[in-house]
């Protein structure tokens, strides 16, 4: 079954309201945000920046679908490199009410395949907060390797914070 598809300027209003939905949910999870993304021009304005990036061949962004085909997450395939480097960072969520069933582990499978098949990559690397251990047993379900440590990697939830940084190699 498939769960993910190319994100469309047509999610945004679906996307708004998800994140609008889960705001409190993905807040420990995600950079804090103004209120402005949480509506419908906001997500209107951050789709047609992924698709202008997609364009650009700099990243490969993707809505993750329930049973229902409704749309219930992202995953993404950000900063793509090519050169010697040809990798990737993945990043993805899943809606607090479609989370557990398995659906962010089929995303990340079909996205690295789609990486290492359509886009030609070598490398997807991917980090976790270092107690997100559902999303760390996502990418372990999928072929990933834990890497190491990284100090202050990102600002999550208003503070740098550091992740543990997992890699899955063609």
């Amino acid at each position: 079954m498939i769960v993910t598809r190319l994100l469309t300027i047509d999610d945004a209003p679906a996307m708004a309201e998800l994140y609008r939905a889960n705001r409190d949910f993905l807040a420990p999870w995600e950079p804090a945000r103004p209120d402005a993304f949480y509506t419908i021009d906001g997500q209107r304005a951050v789709v047609q920046s992924a698709l202008d990036r997609l364009r650009a061949g700099t990243i490969h962004p993707r809505v993750i679908l329930n049973e229902s085909g409704e749309v219930a997450g992202r995953v993404n395939l950000n900063d793509i490199v090519r050169g010697a480097f040809h990798s990737a960072n993945l990043g993805y969520w899943v809606s607090e009410k479609d989370n557990g069933r398995g659906l962010a582990t089929a995303a990340v499978r079909e996205t690295v395949a789609v990486a290492f098949g359509e886009l030609g990559l070598h490398r997807v690397q991917a980090g976790t907060l270092l107690h997100n251990a559902a999303s760390q047993r996502v990418l372990e379900r999928n072929g990933f390797t834990k890497i190491g440590l990284a100090p202050a990697y990102l600002n999550i939830a208003g503070r740098w914070q550091d992740h543990v940084l997992f890699q899955v190699v063609a």
